[in-house]
């Protein structure tokens, strides 16, 4: 039988070979200053809620986002789940974008759990959804119709380049949703390249969301980890929801410890990523064999269109030659940028993909 690992990355032990693995910014390692904090956490036991660590975390986060509580949890998908179970009630029914990560990636988990429907909408290139076509879409208050209760938007957009949705843009969606009874829910999972890269506190930008989630798994460097954000309200309510879903941990404050230190020290630093992202990009665009328009890349994430379409063989080529990227479809190629990055690696990159493709 095929293995998960197999299937994920369908190379066996050459992710082994891989020297500059830009599969995703979740490769990244908890930095010295982390694995010192965890080490040295205070721990109780989050079940009771006396987990002084985590509990710290929690206060903190809220405080830098303007929310008024957080709830710390094992993963994004957990978050966004969590947070659209907390929203709304069976026969509900969700907007959400066509490539978002709620949609493609997350096992289709609203329904599956909360029997939660889908309204799916057409993401544009800059991962925006059109705000006439949202308001067109929630349903009129009728019994005949499921309840529109929540708007999905992506901040970063994963499937869109790495795109930042603009303040302007969240707020106009947000009086959309609120005008029609319906929630705002951000999933932000890199709420802080989005920071970074309009250079707009991220407490503004969430300011309008109703509910708001980020991880500390990707770009801020920490092993496990994600947090919601809202009213106090929300999040008693999040907190039994969590749980149910198996999210409630106990000694938490050992992975929560390496999460403060991310807020302290790993935020600014994403305008590297950022940086040696559109390096890359700009390269890349030499080669008549890729498609990429390095304006477009505004954080950490590359996508490439291969004007061969056939995306596995070159990733094949690419692990054996110490170069690690993952695959969206037999077209497209992505590459992100984080911790551990540094310029000479995306020099060292770019002449790995010219020897690959000729």
């Amino acid at each position: 039988m095929t293995s998960y690992a197999d299937r994920i990355w369908p190379l066996g032990a050459q992710h082994k070979l891989i020297e500059i693995d830009l599969r995703s910014d979740t490769v990244t390692h908890p930095t010295p200053s982390m694995q010192r904090a965890m080490a040295n956490a205070e721990l109780g036991d989050d079940g009771w809620g006396d987990d002084q660590t985590v509990n710290n975390l929690q206060e903190k986060v809220a405080d830098l986002l303007g929310k008024e509580s957080a709830l710390f949890v094992p993963s994004g998908t957990m978050a966004n789940l969590t947070s659209i179970l907390t929203h709304c009630q069976r026969g509900d029914e969700i907007i959400v974008g066509d490539q978002s990560h709620i949609y493609y990636y997350e096992y289709g988990g609203a329904s599956s759990f909360g029997g939660v429907a889908y309204r799916l909408l057409p993401n544009a290139e800059d991962g925006t959804l059109d705000p006439i076509t949202v308001k067109a879409s929630i349903r009129p208050d009728t019994p005949r119709f499921p309840r529109t209760s929540l708007v999905c938007l992506e901040n970063t957009h994963n499937r869109c380049n790495g795109a930042v949705l603009s303040i302007e843009y969240i707020n106009s969606i947000a009086n959309i949703a609120h005008e029609s009874g319906a929630a705002l829910h951000i999933d932000s999972a890199r709420l802080f390249n989005a920071s970074i890269s309009l250079g707009i506190p991220a407490k503004d930008l969430v300011a309008s969301a109703d509910s708001v989630m980020f991880c500390f798994s990707k770009g801020l460097s920490c092993p496990i980890g994600s947090i919601i954000c809202g009213s106090s309200s929300f999040i008693e309510k999040a907190r039994i929801v969590r749980n149910s879903l198996g999210g409630g941990m106990r000694q938490v404050g050992v992975i929560a410890a390496a999460a403060i230190v991310a807020l302290d020290e790993m935020i600014e630093r994403l305008a590297e990523d950022h940086a040696n992202a559109r390096r890359l990009a700009e390269g890349l665009s030499l080669s008549p064999e890729f498609i990429i328009d390095p304006a477009r890349i505004e954080t950490n994430i590359v996508i490439i269109k291969l004007r061969d379409g056939n995306a596995q063989e070159l990733l094949n080529t690419l692990a054996q030659n110490g170069l690690g990227a993952s695959k969206v479809d037999e077209e497209h190629i992505r590459m992100v940028t984080h911790y551990g990055i540094y310029s000479q690696d995306i020099d060292r990159a770019l002449k790995i993909l010219d020897a690959s493709i000729k």
